[in-house]
């Protein structure tokens, strides 16, 4: 079953597992959510939930907010809105809230957020370039982009080269990360890894779209005939099997 939720970045700590091993995890506070609305094949063309998360007053809202959350049930006022395009949308209806346990430990998911803002920044801290070399005659230029483009032909430069410029502030979405632990009491996911976005940042979760294949038993033997084992009986590794 496909799941999603919406939630806040709160920040990053670690925790240990049973055989000791240390693994960096994300916090998470997710939902609890409200189903603010609901899309189905027949009438829209697809299925889909709309989720609101975290409670506004409802003079921070415009008129046609406030009715169309009004639908959801009376008091449901919410700040963020955020549609998931789900193939089994049976089980949910408008007004029903969706909680952090709907994910378990081992699920597998990919978290959207908005990335940290850096401002105006050149080009050696947003692509990566070289600093020229503080040598006699450098000038005032060591973190310029220095020459771009040929003379005659073309003469100028080609859209989308590297180059100074806004940095950050753009959505980023963090593929395939493992659930270590959901506490439903504190509302709480924490991930594997890091997530983008600052602290207090809405980021949103579903199950990941890659699909990750658990190897079988026998997964680490070689079938394969052409292998120097398969051919030469002589071999070691021919003769240790």
């Amino acid at each position: 079953m496909e799941k999603a939720i919406i939630g806040k970045k709160v920040g990053m700590t670690q925790i240990f597992d049973e055989a000791g091993h240390v693994i960096p995890v994300t916090v998470i506070e997710a939902g609890p959510c409200t189903v603010v609305q609901k899309k189905t094949e027949e009438k829209d063309g697809y299925n889909a939930v709309q989720l609101g998360y975290q409670d506004v007053p409802e003079r921070k809202l415009t008129k046609p907010e406030v009715g169309h959350l009004k639908k959801a049930g009376e008091g449901v006022l919410k700040k963020v809105l955020k549609e998931f395009k789900l193939k089994d949308t049976d089980s949910l209806n408008v007004g029903d809230t969706v909680t952090c346990g709907v994910f378990a430990e081992g699920d597998r998911v990919d978290v959207t957020g908005v990335s940290k803002g850096h401002g105006f920044q050149g080009v050696v801290k947003r692509h990566g370039a070289a600093v020229k070399r503080n040598t006699h005659g450098g000038g005032p230029v060591h973190r310029h982009q220095g020459s771009l483009g040929s003379g005659t032909d073309p003469s100028r430069i080609f859209k989308g080269r590297d180059g100074a410029g806004h940095m950050g502030a753009e959505q980023v979405t963090v593929l395939n990360l493992d659930v270590i632990k959901v506490d439903t009491e504190l509302n709480v996911i924490a991930v594997r890894g890091a997530i983008p976005g600052p602290k207090g940042g809405v980021v949103f979760l579903r199950n990941s779209v890659i699909n990750v294949k658990e190897k079988g038993a026998g997964a680490a033997e070689s079938k394969n005939p052409q292998k120097a084992s398969g051919r030469n009986p002589q071999k070691a590794s021919a003769r240790n099997a």
